[in-house]
Order: structure tokens, then sequence, then C-alpha cells
């Protein structure tokens, strides 16, 4: 008859109970990991398509106000406080690879940009929009008097940029030590326009602040993208997660 040896034993069940316990935790701890990561990837995913968005907004805006001729009666709104909604609409020197065959009869277009909100599925996206009028209605505005409807709204304005919280254009010169400065229109006395120091402006601040991928999602109605609590503090846009703020100096046609 043999015996077994003391030291060849089993497990007892409250070390399977620790082990089982501790697999447990360790699993968990692995789980939030990867899960933590994965959000950083859309994240980091969001950024980066936002990001290029913008960049390609801002070109589109940079060679449309790079081309720009002064007319009077241009648009150079910059509504609203905190949130911002401006609207420009200029004259724009563009080539004929930018037009219609059929909408082509010379080189002057109309350009305007705006923000408006597009139902998409069920939900109302904030969106800045691109309305561009070919040369052969332009002309026939301009001869007319009539330049105001160009920059009316239509149905074949495009949107250019999504989920756009605050969109600002600030007009701007350059003062005598060569700093920028806020170019502002002011009546005559005749009740024509006039300008302070130079007859239009040199440049504009285009700032653009769009909502991120997580943020997007939750703003589904036009009365959440005007006063819901979740876009946080204007002031604080650019410490916001949620919001990209991208912001950049343009010229405006072009100056001697």
């Amino acid at each position: 008859m043999t015996t077994r040896p003391s030291h060849c034993r089993g497990f007892t069940l409250l070390e399977v109970l620790l082990t089982m316990g501790i697999g447990s935790v360790l699993l968990f701890v692995a789980i939030t990991m990867l899960s933590q990561a994965g959000n950083g990837y859309d994240r980091g995913s969001g950024s980066v398509a936002a990001e290029r968005e913008a960049r390609a907004v801002m070109t589109q805006m940079g060679d449309d106000l790079a081309k720009a001729e002064w007319h009077k009666d241009t648009i150079l709104e910059n509504d609203g406080e905190g949130w911002k909604r401006a609207r420009l609409g200029f004259l724009s020197l563009q080539p004929d690879d930018a037009q219609s065959d059929d909408g082509r009869s010379g080189d002057l277009c109309a350009v305007h940009y705006y923000i408006k909100d597009i139902k998409v599925g069920t939900a109302t996206v904030r969106c800045l929009m691109r309305g561009f009028r070919e040369s052969n209605k332009v002309f026939p505005e301009l001869k007319s008097g009539a330049f105001a409807t160009l920059f009316d709204e239509d149905d074949i304005d495009e949107p250019v940029a999504f989920g756009v919280l605050s969109f600002s254009a600030e007009t701007l010169v350059r003062d005598e030590a060569g700093k920028w400065q806020t170019w502002r229109r002011v009546p005559a006395a005749d009740g024509t326009a006039s300008q302070n120091s130079t007859d239009r402006p040199q440049a504009i601040r285009l700032r653009l602040i769009i909502a991120r991928r997580e943020l997007l999602g939750k703003l589904s109605t036009t009365r959440d993208w005007d006063s819901s609590p979740l876009r946080g503090d204007p002031q604080r846009s650019a410490n916001n997660p949620d919001l990209e703020t991208y912001e950049v100096i343009q010229r405006f046609g072009t100056h001697d």
C-alpha cells in the first residue's frame, strides 16, 4: 500500500476563487485598455477627417478671396455673438474650367458663403454653404443694378463643411506700422459707402469652429445647434476636446 506525499495536493476552493478573481480583474483591465485605444483611434480619425475638410474649405475660400474684385455692395457681414454666422458675397475672377460651357460669358463670377441648416436623414446638420454664380448670370445683374440677387440662397448651392458651429470673417487692413487692424465700412455724408484707411479690406481673418464626430451625433435639431450646453463656451473653443478650431488670414483681391 502506497501513500500520497503530503506536498502533492490539489487547489483549495479559496485558491481557485482567488485565481478567478485576479483573472477577472486582469481581463477587465485589458478590455478597458482596448476600449480606450479604440476610442482614441476613432477620435484621432475624426480629427484627421475634420482637419482635412477644414483645410480644403480654407483653400477654396482663399482662392476665391484672392481673386476678388471690389464692388461697393460687396457683402461682408459678421453676425452673431460668441458663435458667429458670417456671410460673404463678392465678385471673383474665375478661370474657364471653374464654369460650365453654357454658363461662361467671361471670367467675372459671384461667390457666396453662408451658414445653413440641412436635413441629413432625421438629423439637422449646420453647414457652411458655397454659392457660385457663373459669368452669364453676373453680367446681366450688374447691368440692371440687381447685384444683391446674385447672393440669394439657391438649391444649387453646395455644402463645403459639415458640423460648423461658428464661421467668422473679420475684415482687415494694415496700419502704418504694418500691423493688422479691423477695417470697417463707414457711411459717407451723402449716403454712399466710404471706407476707413483704404477703399476696401486688404485681408479677411477666417475662423471655423467644427463639431467633432462625438458632438456632431448629439446635435440633431436647429435648437441643439443654437442653444445646447454641449457646445461649451465659445471663448474657450480652442480648448474644447469636442471641437476643432481653424483660423487663417486670407488676402482679399489684388493690392499694390
